[in-house]
């Protein structure tokens, strides 16, 4: 099996019809290159002429050492991380090309020099690390609730597993004189002040910059994106949910700031009508899940778990030893904790 770099037209056509994340695609991460001072660099591994493989990474190379990202920090990114399409459905076939690509990837990137440092957080679809702990590399879990909207008809069917008080806040957005709709990245931008001031409120920096946040909008295809903002009858904006778009889910990414109308949580009117979009709307009938983005904070979880989601492992591979533990503290101010 051959590992090579490609570029982003490459990658573009090299991308599986399923089973990769809203940042794979190449629009994303033409984005992500630009707003960081870090190489971006495509991998495939190829059987032939097929590509079954692939992995993005961010190399910064300083006279101190290199750092290798996926995702890159600081802009708001919850994963990135390999694809592996095998052209048969063994298990077999699918371990043999993730340990090449990982060993191919590796070497390139020369991980095993002490002044080489290594994080990728992986995509929910790759459950097998393995070759990277093999590779003297350390994995470990995080996780996230994933809605399954796979069989839902509408959005009752949508809500069935919810809480009661869920279901009950829900159903009161009929009775509401509260309008949801779909708008622009200017409504993006005003949900991402929310979103600066409720990190403000816990000390803490927002995890992209504007200018980041209107790019990627900019660059992304209309059926990646949509802002769902709640407004009074006289426009009055309350609050407002971006939500992003793989082939196969949709992602809780930014916004959803406390705020209620008429003794309602606005934001479970919000998600109430994300939801049933997805179960109700052609052009997202590929979406099968909502994909709650994070079950790592406590006081979060309450919340979420809510949902009835299904409780999702996702695994984040990292350099082991002292100088990853002291360049892990200053990814995390910087980049931020998954909720």
């Amino acid at each position: 099996m051959d590992i090579e770099r490609l570029d982003l037209a490459a990658w573009d056509d090299a991308l599986p019809a399923r089973g990769f994340d809203v940042f794979h695609d190449p629009d994303a991460l033409a984005v992500l290159d630009a707003h960081t001072d870090s190489e971006l660099r495509l991998y495939g591994a190829f059987k032939g002429q097929q590509v079954v493989g692939l992995l993005p990474v961010f190399v910064d190379d300083k006279p101190v050492g290199r750092t290798i990202f996926s995702p890159p920090p600081g802009l708001g990114v919850p994963r990135l991380g390999p694809i592996i399409n095998p052209n048969s459905p063994k298990q077999r076939k699918w371990e043999r090309i993730n340990a090449a690509l990982a060993e191919g990837v590796l070497a390139d990137l020369e991980t095993d020099r002490r002044s080489t440092l290594f994080r990728m957080t992986c995509p929910l679809e790759y459950t097998d690390p393995r070759p990277y702990v093999w590779n003297d590399l350390a994995a470990e879990p995080s996780f996230t609730y994933v809605v399954d909207l796979e069989d839902c008809e509408d959005v009752e069917d949508a809500m069935a597993g919810f809480s009661k008080s869920l279901r009950n806040e829900m159903r009161r957005y009929d009775d509401l004189d509260l309008s949801i709709e779909t708008e622009g990245i200017d409504a993006a931008l005003r949900v991402y002040d929310d979103v600066v001031a409720q990190y403000e409120e816990y000390d803490d920096t927002a995890p992209m910059s504007r200018p980041f946040l209107r790019d990627l909008l900019s660059s992304l295809d209309d059926d990646r994106w949509r802002v769902y903002v709640a407004r009074t009858p006289d426009g009055e904006y309350k609050s407002g949910i971006i939500t992003l778009f793989s082939n196969d889910l949709a992602y809780y990414w930014q916004g959803g700031v406390t705020a209620s109308y008429d003794h309602v949580s606005v934001n479970n009117c919000l998600h109430r009508v994300i939801l049933e979009d997805i179960v109700t709307e052609p052009a997202l009938e590929s979406v099968v899940g909502y994909d709650l983005v994070g079950a790592n904070t406590e006081r979060l979880c309450e919340y979420k778990g809510k949902f009835n989601g299904e409780l999702r492992p996702y695994y984040t591979v990292e350099s082991a030893g002292l100088e990853m533990t002291l360049a892990k503290s200053a990814y995390e101010r910087v980049a931020g904790s998954l909720k």
